[in-house]
């Protein structure tokens, strides 16, 4: 399955925004963007020309890169998208953030999307009283997620509940009781509940061409 390896910090400062993907650190005074908030590379600090096709092509990235998502997959969860009744752009966000993964993240088990992916990855979630390790299994209304039995005692997760609710990231479109790790997806995620600067518009002009 492939994934992006590499440093995640320098996404952030070629998107031109915080993306949150190592979690605890961006909040401090660690954040290499908040450091560095331009561009990596010799060139970082050059003059940027804005054409349309840059504009578009930045704001595709800025979302796979959020969450996480490789062009293969963004390009399929985009036709499917496009299948579905109502705006195409924020239908392709509502499936994504539909994510098992992202669920795993906004239900605050997870400081990051990455982490949230290595907790589905090693076998520690259930849906529906089944262990799901698909990071892009996709959450319905109505279905029950749960860190399984023998991981609910994890520093991982205790610490990552305790900071999401500190910080008030946890869903509103789920309801989670955070004493017994249990959640159910109440209903499907709207664009109101996604609070990221995110221009989908501009994604559905660039796979329109």
């Amino acid at each position: 399955m492939a994934r992006y390896t590499g440093p995640v910090c320098r996404l952030c400062r070629r998107e031109g925004t915080k993306l949150y993907l190592k979690g605890e650190r961006c909040y401090t005074a660690k954040c290499s963007y908040d450091r560095r908030g331009y561009a990596p590379g010799q060139h970082g600090r050059a003059r940027q020309r804005f054409s349309e096709y840059r504009l578009q092509l930045r704001e595709k990235q800025k979302v796979k890169r959020l969450y996480g998502v490789m062009e293969r997959p963004f390009r399929n969860n985009f036709k499917a998208a496009d299948r579905m009744r109502g705006v195409t752009g924020e239908n392709l966000l509502q499936l994504l953030e539909r994510r098992l993964d992202n669920a795993i993240y906004r239900c605050g088990w997870a400081r990051s999307r990455n982490e949230a992916r290595q907790v589905v990855r090693h076998g520690h979630v259930q849906v529906n009283g089944r262990k799901v390790d698909i990071p892009s299994f996709t959450v319905r209304a109505g279905d029950q997620l749960e860190i399984v039995a023998g991981s609910k005692n994890m520093e991982i997760v205790k610490e990552a509940t305790e900071f999401q609710e500190s910080l008030g990231l946890l869903a509103p479109w789920m309801d989670i009781d955070i004493k017994t790790a249990k959640a159910e997806v109440k209903r499907l995620p709207e664009r109101e509940d996604i609070t990221m600067p995110i221009d989908e518009y501009l994604i559905v002009e660039l796979y329109s061409k």
